[in-house]
């Protein structure tokens, strides 16, 4: 199992960031590897999740929500297993946010682990800017900048 860990101060209430953080829905939002959500069933304060990273990995998760402390999302199926928890603490007017991934990337993720794990600390060190952007309610344009592409049959013009 490797570790990745991130943390970042938030100046916005524990109740706020909370808001932010437990909105499953939301999570490809902050989350560059994962494209596409799905919530399976919701009994509690545990939900049946699935994530898709890139296009096609999909991962089974039991997230549990421990309201205003932390989220732990436990792989069960795909190409990772472990667990990524979220922790909010207050601190001084504001909030500190940490996420810990304690994972193992399994089948051929597995010889690729050491550029995934460097993959996932970036995202994750991205995802911390991005929550902690939307939870101060800072509605900044990301840094990435569209590209407008035209396929070669746009460029077909039939009246020639």
């Amino acid at each position: 199992m490797v570790e990745i860990k991130g943390s970042i101060q938030i100046n916005s209430s524990v109740d706020k960031v909370w808001q932010v953080v437990s909105d499953l829905d939301r999570e490809s939002k902050f989350w560059n590897n994962i494209t596409k959500t799905r919530t399976l069933s919701t009994e509690g304060n545990v939900v049946k999740y699935e994530i898709t990273l890139g296009k096609v990995d999909r991962c089974l998760q039991t997230v549990t929500l421990y309201p205003q402390e932390k989220i732990i999302a436990e792989f069960i199926k795909g190409i990772i297993a472990g667990t990524k928890t979220t922790k909010l603490t207050p601190s001084g007017g504001g909030t500190t946010l940490e996420i810990t991934w304690d994972v193992k990337f399994k089948g051929m993720a597995g010889f690729m682990s050491g550029k995934l794990n460097t993959d996932f600390q970036d995202n994750t060190d991205l995802a911390l800017v991005a929550i902690k952007n939307a939870s101060e309610g800072n509605t900044q344009e990301s840094s990435f900048k569209m590209e407008t592409r035209t396929h070669w049959a746009d460029k077909f013009d039939s009246n020639k």
